[in-house]
């Protein structure tokens, strides 16, 4: 019984075809540099976003409802603080980095601010949209079960809008630069 090729020796064949008629061309990458960016890198992205969001977002909730605000009022403590610590987080890398306070702001709006955005409106809407979730005190379930699966739903969501920045050198690749 004979046994077909292996792949390596298909691909050997294959690569000593190509090669004979394109001699002389460089190989071209398959893809243009910065075309795309990868899943994980996303991800990587958007979770270090959250991070920053969600302590905003959680201490901003305790806040507002320890406080007895109104719903409106506790999210938009929520939003602001998600909006500060999610800055400060990316700031607090690209100081490290030694780049002066000022430009590290640059760098952190320019990171973060569309996907502070997108996650903040999808996890305030899914806050306010499940019923009793805003009302709930700290002591209830309700409360902490809706915050974590929002928060949870706003990763997910966020985690393509982060890949197409980042694919197109926007978003959490400008930080990139400072690592």
């Amino acid at each position: 019984m004979t046994h077909p090729a292996s792949p390596h020796e298909h691909q050997h064949e294959h690569h000593g075809h190509q090669h004979g008629h394109h001699q002389g061309h460089p190989h071209a990458p398959a893809a243009p540099a910065g075309a795309g960016a990868s899943w994980r890198t996303a991800a990587q992205a958007t979770l270090h976003c959250l991070t920053g969001c969600a302590i905003g977002e959680v201490l901003g909730m305790v806040v507002g409802t320890a406080a007895g605000l109104h719903n409106a009022a506790t999210v938009t403590v929520s939003i602001a603080l998600a909006f500060v610590f999610g800055y400060a987080l990316t700031m607090r890398g690209v100081l490290r980095a030694g780049v002066p306070l000022r430009q590290a702001l640059k760098v952190a709006l320019a990171a973060d601010t569309v996907s502070i955005a997108v996650m903040e409106l999808i996890d305030n809407t899914v806050m306010v949209g499940v019923p009793g979730a805003m009302d709930a005190g700290l002591a209830d379930a309700l409360f902490w079960v809706s915050l974590v699966l929002s928060l949870a739903l706003a990763f997910v969501l966020t985690t393509p809008v982060n890949r197409w920045m980042i694919g197109r050198g926007r978003g959490h690749a400008v930080v990139h630069a400072y690592h």
